[in-house]
């Protein structure tokens, strides 16, 4: 018996030094850009480089904020992001519910479809985007670059979405209609409103994966339309990249989207839970 509990032991603290080793791989580039942000403009180029800064300063997020097309970058990609997805969470819903409901051939054919999809290489999809845009005079807006975007979130939102519908008993819908509620009605009166927490993973996903986009909006912005992660790998000097300005509008670019996962993150591990187990 004890000899078990040793052994239970020992696998928990291996598991626990491998977990911390891994925060500390994911979070130490994180970190280290967080303190490059406060150094100054010398000590950024230092060689060899520190971590910590002998001298903390925040020139470096008073420079980034005060350059022209920060701010309506920052606003850009709020709103690419939102109407990415929206585009996503419409075409999604409808996708994923009549698969998942319908249960045909075609539909087995069309979620594999979308995974596939997904793997396309997205250099593959942006550069025929550059001409259809042009041609229908859409170049150089958010409009355009949240449909790019939404060709990346949107597979995985069906795919997503099949799960959370797949886990809401069919008996509910057959109780709607008995009460006179069309298949349209029982979806939107019962169907949607159970899988709310699901919605929210799958639209917390789509925002993030335009939030942090940077293919597409190289290819098909311009000036206007321009998103953050553009203007900040347009950060140079006459001596090269402004490593304090990039690093101080990636630590703000970064604080809305760590926030909302830590605002969210029950709901998230709630929508995620529900989608996996059925009934």
């Amino acid at each position: 018996m004890n000899g078990l509990e040793t052994t239970r032991t020992s696998s928990r603290a291996i598991l626990w030094v491998a977990l911390v080793l891994l925060v500390v791989l994911y979070g130490f580039p994180f970190l280290y850009m967080l303190f490059t942000s406060f150094k100054t403009p010398l000590e950024t180029i230092a060689v060899p480089p520190t971590v910590l800064p002998s001298s903390w300063t925040i020139e470096n997020y008073a420079s980034a904020i005060g350059r022209d097309g920060v701010v309506a970058s920052f606003v850009n990609s709020v709103v690419t992001a939102v109407l990415s997805t929206a585009i996503s969470l419409v075409l999604a819903l409808p996708a994923a519910y009549a698969v998942t409901r319908f249960r045909t051939r075609f539909g087995r054919f069309f979620i594999v479809g979308a995974l596939v999809m997904r793997m396309v290489p997205p250099i593959v999809i942006g550069v025929p985007m550059i001409g259809i845009f042009r041609s229908l005079g859409i170049s150089d807006t958010s409009f355009a670059l949240a449909i790019a975007h939404a060709t990346i979130s949107l597979p995985l939102s069906i795919w997503l979405m099949s799960s959370f519908f797949e886990a809401v008993p069919e008996e509910l819908e057959e109780a709607a209609k008995i009460d006179g509620a069309s298949r349209l009605g029982a979806l939107w009166r019962v169907v949607l409103p159970v899988t709310a927490g699901g919605i929210a993973v799958t639209a917390i996903f789509a925002f993030l994966a335009s939030w942090n986009e940077f293919l597409f909006a190289l290819l098909l912005t311009a000036t206007r339309s321009q998103t953050t992660p553009i203007v900040i790998a347009n950060f140079q000097t006459q001596f090269g990249l402004d490593w304090g300005a990039m690093t101080a509008l990636a630590v703000l670019y970064s604080v809305p989207v760590i926030l909302l996962a830590l605002v969210l993150q029950r709901h998230i591990v709630a929508g995620l839970t529900a989608g996996a187990v059925k009934g």
